[in-house]
């Protein structure tokens, strides 16, 4: 039985939309065909290129293991098999970090620290987790087997765990868990680091079957972007909001996997974001592409939408004037479509399309007077490809152009900022400089007041670390800038690389400057 919440559920559907994608196209159109029935059951099992892709933390869009916290322990853990994920879906949990359960786990399975039982019972509870506590159950049969609680008593312990939120309830527990254990030849350590654990567990702690069921939607969603990142990528796009990165993210991830990404336009995309293959080719010589979606283009409704691709199934539209002749579509919903620049297969740019859409130029439906289209003025200037980025961000909440950051590099480079994607070549305590779009501020409660952010260049990304202290010297510029740039001490363990920041600079300011130096040159 699949027991998952809403997030479980969430994604459950982009799995199944997943699915529906793949089975779009021709089997043969995929560099790796899909199982003849493609479902959870048929996924094939403990693939290593699989857990490879999890390891490297190749993870943006995978259910559970894409946050940051996550994609810092798999390089560290490695799952390399299906008990390894659930594992990892529950030791990154507030209750396992406040309960000290992670680093112990971490160095004994790395051969850092021996495994230790206190007592055969307490092995035959533990040994599936090197001997720390990491399950609801393993919670509840300690309590069982090293502080001679009964059954029920057992069960009461579940339940105080789950109301950890009432103050002091877990306290009426301490004094009959410790002198249990004592009483059984434990030492006064080891029951007071029990104790510990366990109310570690009320901190959101999981059931392990509740961590069984996620780690498949874990290895199934994992699979899906290792084997079919297109599919993967739109069924993503078709399911927001959902999940830790936003459609730009995971586009841009998508693209970096390969991904030939195509974008709005109003004779080809529906609008959920499907798949496209190249027709003709037998077998294809390309596997099949993502194209956006209409529902990405902000303000559009799906009405509208349906409107247009309804108009659409009578054939192609041959111009401006025949789209909103056979369409009936309205100035505001034309302007939308023109500001997503999505008359690209009409060859009408943006500004085209948005001097065509106003209606001060005349009434727009009906359009029987004429199928003659009025030309855009003749000293209509183009947009530069800067304020082309911006447009689509405005439009669409993502570009398939240039990255932003890629219009400051020259300036970033005399300013002695790297990119994102140089640090894993850089030593370890060494002093760097980056710069990038603010992806996500992050500041759990077992964080002792550190924020997290990612940042976002033309490369890649960047991990920032960032102490109480610092966070307060730069509050207006860590809590709202749009970019920045990051300084600080690079912290490498492998393949793990933060940057712990002892100063901010907002962005902003020299973004808005290029925006203009755009215009003043156009």
């Amino acid at each position: 039985i699949l027991k998952v919440d809403c997030l479980g559920l969430g994604m459950l559907t982009a799995i199944h939309r997943c699915f529906d994608l793949i089975e779009s196209c021709p089997r043969e159109s995929w560099p790796t065909p899909p199982p003849e029935s493609l479902g959870l059951a048929t996924i094939p099992a403990e693939d290593p290129k699989v857990y490879d892709m999890i390891c490297r933390a190749d993870t943006v869009g995978v259910f559970q293991i894409e946050s940051r916290a996550q994609m810092s322990m798999l390089p560290r853990l490695r799952p390399r098999c299906f008990y390894d994920l659930v594992i990892e879906v529950a030791i990154v949990r507030p209750g396992q970090i406040q309960g000290k359960m992670v680093h112990p786990y971490l160095r004994r399975r790395c051969g850092q620290e021996p495994v230790e039982y206190p007592s055969p019972e307490v092995e035959s509870v533990l040994k599936k987790t090197l001997g720390v506590p990491l399950f609801q159950e393993q919670a509840m049969k300690l309590a069982m087997v090293a502080a001679g609680f009964t059954p029920g008593q057992a069960d009461q312990l579940r339940r105080a765990m789950g109301a950890w939120r009432r103050h002091g309830v877990m306290d009426k527990f301490r004094d009959q868990l410790i002198h249990g254990m004592l009483e059984r030849g434990y030492t006064q350590d080891f029951a007071e680091r029990v104790y510990e654990q366990i109310c570690g567990f009320g901190e959101y702690g999981f059931p392990e079957s509740h961590a069984a069921s996620f780690a498949l939607l874990v290895y199934v969603s994992a699979w899906l972007k290792c084997y079919f990142p297109a599919a993967f990528c739109a069924a993503l796009l078709n399911s927001q909001p959902m999940g830790f990165y936003a459609p730009a993210q995971l586009v841009a991830d998508a693209r970096r996997h390969g991904v030939e990404v195509r974008p709005i336009d109003v004779n080809h995309s529906h609008w959920d974001c499907t798949l496209e293959v190249e027709p003709g080719t037998s077998p294809p010589t390309a596997p099949p592409a993502l194209r956006l979606g209409l529902r990405l283009v902000r303000g559009l409704s799906r009405t509208e939408a349906e409107q247009l691709v309804t108009a659409r199934n009578g054939g192609p539209f041959l111009s401006f004037a025949d789209l909103v002749r056979r369409t009936g579509l309205r100035s505001g919903s034309l302007k939308r479509l023109a500001q997503a620049d999505a008359f690209g297969s009409l060859t009408i740019h943006r500004r085209q399309a948005l001097w065509q859409a106003l209606p001060e130029r005349g009434p727009l439906t009906p359009w029987d007077q004429t199928n003659v289209e009025t030309p855009p003025p003749a000293d209509l200037p183009a947009m530069s490809l800067f304020a082309e980025v911006l447009a689509d961000y405005r439009a669409t909440s993502l570009t398939l152009r240039p990255h932003p950051i890629s219009f400051l590099r020259p300036q970033l480079r005399r300013l002695g900022a790297v990119p994102a994607h140089t640090l894993a070549a850089l030593k370890n305590d060494s002093r760097v400089k980056v710069a990038g779009v603010v992806l996500l501020r992050q500041r759990p409660g077992t964080a002792n007041g550190v924020t997290f952010m990612t940042l976002e260049d033309e490369t890649g990304t960047v991990n920032l670390i960032v102490h109480r202290r610092t966070w307060e010297r730069y509050r207006r510029v860590a809590r709202s800038a749009v970019a920045l740039i990051a300084r600080g001490r690079l912290q490498s363990d492998g393949q793990v690389i933060h940057v712990l920041v002892t100063q901010l600079q907002d962005l902003s300011e020299q973004l808005a400057e290029l925006e203009q130096r755009s215009r003043d040159f156009h």
